[in-house]
């Protein structure tokens, strides 16, 4: 998930910071940026990955103005660029300023880092491209499902919403016994005293500032800062206790443009993120409990102009802290993952599998998976950005938060319709037809079915449904946990009337729209509204979600294996009531009762388990999702047996007690 995107849900689901966004006194004074808002630059964040300047040729460092290239693809979200793009390296934070297209990418030659990514494995190497930039090469052979890398990220922190359901120092999931809070700051909590001691090097300082902010704050909504603020404090603490000249904090604060990725240019900021990043600044000042970044010194921070470089470094090299299952829980860094470039095709996906051979002193994990097989000396790309949104929302949401347009064969190569922006055909001929205004090559300005070549009528109604759709799904998406009930109401009422206009299960809003149902049902059978009918309406928004996301994401995507688990555990899930088997209208309605429902079940856990075998690694075992998956496997082929042996035995039975009604007839 991209930090934008992050950004963007701490947004609708937290309270604002208390601090004051005025303006910042700076002794660099040329040092920061300029703009009409302040003199620092605005913080924009990114959500399932990404790194601080990457380029769109393959991953997500990237100059701002430079017309880059190629654009990487992420897990459920995370950096890097494309085929041919410029890319934006984050070595210890920091972006590249070159640039590149597909059309004129050069030769790639290998890059000495002093030993400051010793974590990289002899399979892969860190290649500069004149054209591009740095970037994460394969030496050697990489087979789809492989773990081309794996590192425990230098510094994560959870969302502020996250902090009591997950340990601070390993990203676990409570045990029976659940979590123990810290008896000091009582914001942090941990699976156990291991935990706890392992995470007191970062803790120590924290729990002080955590203290004094909480003393401070006007409410208790603002009580704890965000999630960036509190990773910045991580890394200046970290980068101190360590020593400014370690190797960790070269890394993590880009003293070195040799070692890390230079940092783009700060005129090249979004005028989007000057108020985000004034704002991040004033809260970090506060946080450290200084009085003004010129105070920061200490830390390695010698003007404003540094603090302004170190939060645009933070927010496009953060990756989305995950759950196993793709769920966003925190923010995390990691210099040597950053290199890895992006693109909206991407061959590698980030994720956080959780391995059962894995221990809690090594979590979070961070893994970076081959979606498909890649030849040596090919770049290892990730993507930035959601892959399923229409290409001119992802060329948005990079200009604003890694300042790149990307350039890679998704977003360029020309097709008849996207499948994330199109239409049934009217008369039903099973082709699609571009969204009104999508196919600039047509002089008539009209939306045909590239099919049969039907012509769209009423285009009008068409974007109507679209604009609402997005405007619902946005607020839906905002009372998604402050009043989930009218969240549920709005999909029920926008899902219907975005089908109705025809768009496609993978058109865009509809499928977030669907998927954002799925989750608010999937809620709701979590309490007391356990039903049949709001079962099988989950089910059937999964299964509709899931035939969207089928559309889009190759096999073996994360998030296509997600939504098959999803679907099949909905699928298995104990009916409230069963249908008589005599009913008609029950044996051919979706979803089916009975044995039949079992048996879809059982089919969509094994082709989501064959799929996490990819997404999530294959010598993992698809990590602790899978094994869930196929122990879910295991427990429906019993039940499933338990009905086969029934009906056999029936069978059987039947003749034998006709036989004895014969022979005992006169």
């Amino acid at each position: 998930m991209s930090f934008g995107k992050l950004k963007s849900a701490r947004k609708a689901r937290e309270a604002h910071s208390f601090v004051n966004p005025g303006s910042i006194p700076s002794s660099a004074g040329t040092d920061a940026p300029q703009s009409a808002h302040s003199p620092l630059a605005d913080h924009t964040g990114a959500c399932h990955t990404g790194s601080a300047s990457r380029r769109d040729d393959g991953g997500p460092h990237f100059a701002p103005e430079a017309p880059v290239a190629d654009s990487g693809s992420t897990v459920q979200g995370v950096t890097p660029s494309v085929d041919g793009q410029p890319q934006a390296q984050l070595e210890g934070l920091g972006i590249p300023p070159s640039q590149s297209s597909e059309k004129t990418r050069g030769t790639a030659t290998s890059v000495d880092l002093h030993g400051c990514h010793a974590s990289l494995p002899p399979s892969l190497e860190i290649r500069e491209s004149s054209n591009h930039g740095r970037g994460i090469y394969a030496k050697t052979a990489q087979v789809a499902g492989s773990v081309i890398l794996s590192v425990t990220p230098h510094v994560s922190v959870l969302s502020t919403g996250n902090l009591s359901h997950y340990c601070s120092a390993c990203s676990g999931h409570p045990s029976t016994a659940g979590l123990k809070r810290c008896p000091k700051c009582k914001i942090v909590h941990y699976c156990n005293s291991i935990c706890q001691n392992r995470d007191w090097m970062w803790h120590k300082r924290e729990c002080s500032a955590l203290q004094n902010w909480a003393a401070s704050a006007p409410s208790s909504e603002v009580s704890t800062p965000s999630e960036p603020v509190r990773c910045l404090g991580r890394i200046l603490w970290g980068s101190q206790t360590e020593g400014l000249d370690s190797v960790w904090a070269t890394r993590m604060l880009g003293h070195r443009p040799d070692v890390t990725a230079p940092l783009t240019d700060r005129n090249s900021l979004q005028p989007s993120s000057f108020e985000s990043h004034t704002h991040l600044a004033h809260s970090l000042v506060r946080y450290l409990s200084v009085a003004s970044p010129q105070e920061l010194t200490p830390y390695g921070l010698t003007s404003a102009g540094d603090l302004v470089d170190l939060i645009s470094r933070l927010t496009t090299n953060t990756f989305t802290l995950t759950t196993p299952a793709l769920a966003p829980i925190g923010i995390c860094v990691s210099p040597t993952v950053a290199f890895a470039n992006h693109t909206c095709d991407p061959n590698a996906v980030i994720v956080f599998p959780r391995p059962d051979s894995s221990s809690p002193t090594e979590e979070p994990r961070l893994n970076l998976v081959a979606l498909r097989d890649i030849a040596p000396g090919k770049e290892v790309r990730i993507s930035y950005v959601d892959t399923t949104l229409p290409a001119v929302l992802r060329q948005k949401e990079l200009k604003e938060v890694y300042s790149f347009v990307c350039h890679c064969k998704a977003c360029t190569r020309a097709l008849p319709a996207d499948p994330r922006a199109a239409l049934w055909c009217p008369k039903q001929c099973g082709g699609i037809c571009p969204y009104p205004g999508q196919d600039s090559e047509d002089p008539e300005n009209v939306t045909r079915c590239v099919k049969c070549n039907t012509i769209v009528g009423d285009t009008g109604a068409v974007l109507d449904a679209v604009r609402v759709g997005q405007e619902a799904l946005d607020k839906a998406r905002s009372l998604q946990l402050s009043d989930p009930v009218k969240a549920r109401q709005l999909t029920t009422n926008i899902v219907p009337l975005l089908v109705s206009a025809g768009l496609t299960p993978a058109s865009h809003p509809l499928l977030a729209m669907t998927r954002l149902r799925q989750e608010l049902l999937v809620e709701t059978l979590q309490g007391p509204g356990l039903s049949q009918e709001t079962l099988d309406e989950a089910i059937r928004s999964a299964a509709k979600y899931g035939a969207g996301i089928q559309a889009l994401l190759p096999k073996g995507h994360p998030v296509r294996a997600v939504a098959l688990g999803e679907l099949g555990k909905l699928l298995a899930v104990d009916e409230p009531s069963l249908s008589p088997a005599s009913d008609a209208a029950a044996s051919s309605r979706f979803p089916p009762s009975g044995p039949a429902r079992l048996k879809l079940a059982h089919e969509s856990l094994v082709k989501a388990y064959e799929e996490m075998l990819i997404g999530f690694g294959r010598q993992l075992g698809g990590g602790q999702l899978g094994r869930e998956i196929r122990d879910a496997i295991v427990r429906l082929e019993k039940e499933l047996g338990v009905w086969t042996t029934g009906i056999r035995n029936v069978l059987e039975d039947t003749p034998a007690a006709g036989r004895k009604k014969s022979e005992a007839a006169p």
